[in-house]
């Protein structure tokens, strides 16, 4: 007898028949796909929620800053404790969401008003807050500091276009603490926030704000120097060089006419 065997290394092929489907095959989805769908939905509301205390919160940190320059430190603070109600509004919602959390918009609005509480703090006299204090995470905390450094630039020219120098140099010994401690943390960008280009930027900040400050006080020693000398700076205006007078010019002389000739007069007859 011939031998049926399949040599070695040949697929054994075997005959079958497809089975066939019926309604039960996808029966399952009828309760798989309304538990997506209504969990979307509440992950959608949720984000809704979520956005718009986010804008709110930035739009309060903004008018925070703005009255603390205006030397409106009460109202500042009053505008952040409602600004620190939204922010709570804002995590509740998301509660349950990572994903959503860490899409990025809660980080902006809790860098917004970190970067608030600490210009109020530090504008005011006060000291800077801590992240557990601002209810915010690490990264937006970083990255608000580093921000407020530009609101203390701010503050800086304001007082020196008024003739203010009390308090530059302190506000320049705070910008130059923040960054100080900023250019220590050495961490990839997906964990701090970017904060490696925001620090890239204080200290163009920094430097700036130091040149300036420089030159006003060069200035103002100077003339205190002239004043205490006697010889204060003439607030008249320079006379303007005289000209040199320039002598009236003659009319050229005439030259002198040719003498007529003298006819002999016609002879008598």
């Amino acid at each position: 007898m011939a031998n049926l065997e399949p040599s070695a290394g040949t697929p054994r092929t075997m005959n079958r028949t497809p089975a066939i489907l019926n309604r039960e095959s996808t029966a399952p989805l009828d309760q798989i796909i309304p538990l997506i769908v209504e969990n979307l939905t509440a992950k959608n509301a949720a984000r809704e929620r979520a956005l718009v205390a986010s804008r709110k919160l930035i739009r309060l940190s903004a008018n925070s800053i703005r009255a603390v320059h205006r030397g409106e430190f009460e109202r500042a603070g009053e505008i952040l404790d409602e600004a620190a109600a939204v922010r709570d509004d804002a995590v509740a919602a998301l509660q349950g969401y990572g994903d959503i959390y860490h899409a990025g918009f809660l980080h902006d609005a809790q860098k917004e008003y970190a970067e608030a509480r600490t210009t109020l703090a530090l504008l005011s006299g006060g000291v800077i807050p801590t992240p557990e204090s601002l209810g915010v995470e690490a990264p937006a905390y970083l990255n608000g500091i580093a921000e407020a450094v530009g609101e203390l630039r701010r503050m800086v020219l304001d007082r020196l276009r008024r003739g203010e120098y009390d308090g530059c140099e302190e506000l320049l010994g705070a910008m130059d603490d923040i960054y100080s401690v900023l250019v220590t943390i050495d961490f990839p960008d997906a964990m701090t926030g970017g904060l490696r280009r925001t620090t890239d930027q204080t200290r163009g900040i920094l430097e700036r704000t130091r040149g300036d400050l420089t030159m006003a006080m060069v200035q103002r020693r100077a003339t205190d120097d002239m004043a205490a000398a006697g010889t204060p700076p003439s607030s008249r205006k320079p006379r303007a060089a005289s000209r040199p007078a320039v002598p009236e010019q003659q009319p050229p002389a005439e030259p002198p006419s040719a003498p007529k000739e003298e006819r002999e007069p016609p002879p008598m007859f």
